[in-house]
């Protein structure tokens, strides 16, 4: 992560600049629910460091981005980048074993219709993984805007207050509810193979204080199997296309 925000942070969050042991967990998380021998498209891949961790897996991967100067970051790290919205995605149905959308779909436009549009080009059987931001998680990491102008890094209790003063404050980015996510693909042709929340991996912390880090991430991690997992970071759906 870079020190300061790019222009782009307010409407479009922040890619993935490195790779540390948090994004290492969700990787054996994605590992769980899909084999990643097949075609997979990353949706919204930002600089590519996914597509980069998915390689030993598969030589079949692809990523679009809306950004072109992030597209062209992540061109060497797939075999095809197009730059384009998730809401029409210039692929075929039925294209892809395993689509991946990381931390992306709170920043589109019609964040159903980029869900039916990954699975439109799932095929059947393939699988769907989408992480996004719990709206029961305390802080606010998008930033919010106050006075009219944008304020970025992390707000406290900001996702706790109603519709609509937390939509006066962050309308650039959704937060969702078990319900509000549910709503995103009802009707669709999936069936759900997993969903729970997760925390994050707190790896700045561990950065510092090394020993005071891994307490807390192996305290952290053992909530997610209790009820305390509604606070949970980000949520972690599994669709199967049927």
């Amino acid at each position: 992560m870079t020190s300061r925000p790019s222009e782009k942070a307010a409407n479009r969050g922040e890619p993935g600049y490195v790779w540390r042991s948090g994004q290492e967990r969700r990787l054996t998380m994605v590992r769980q629910w899909v084999s990643l021998s097949g075609r997979i498209l990353d949706n919204g891949c930002g600089l590519g460091t996914w597509l980069e961790a998915f390689h030993p897996y598969s030589q079949q991967r692809y990523g679009l981005e809306v950004e072109f100067e992030r597209a062209l970051r992540a061109l060497p790290r797939a075999e095809g980048i197009v730059q384009s919205l998730g809401e029409s995605l210039p692929f075929a149905s039925d294209s892809f074993d395993f689509v991946f959308s990381n931390e992306v779909i709170e920043h589109v436009g019609d964040d159903r219709q980029v869900v039916a549009e990954m699975v439109r080009v799932t095929r059947l059987g393939g699988r769907i993984i989408i992480f996004c931001p719990n709206r029961w998680y305390p802080v606010e990491q998008h930033g919010i805007y106050w006075r009219g102008r944008y304020k970025f890094g992390n707000i406290p209790l900001v996702n706790y207050l109603p519709n609509p003063l937390r939509d006066r404050l962050a309308p650039h980015v959704r937060t969702y509810s078990s319900a509000a996510l549910c709503a995103l693909y009802r009707g669709l042709p999936v069936q759900v193979i997993h969903h729970s929340r997760i925390y994050g991996g707190y790896d700045n912390i561990e950065a510092r204080w090394s020993r005071l880090g891994r307490i807390l991430k192996k305290s952290i991690y053992a909530a997610e199997k209790t009820p305390f997992a509604i606070l949970g970071i980000s949520h972690l759906l599994v669709l199967e296309k049927i």
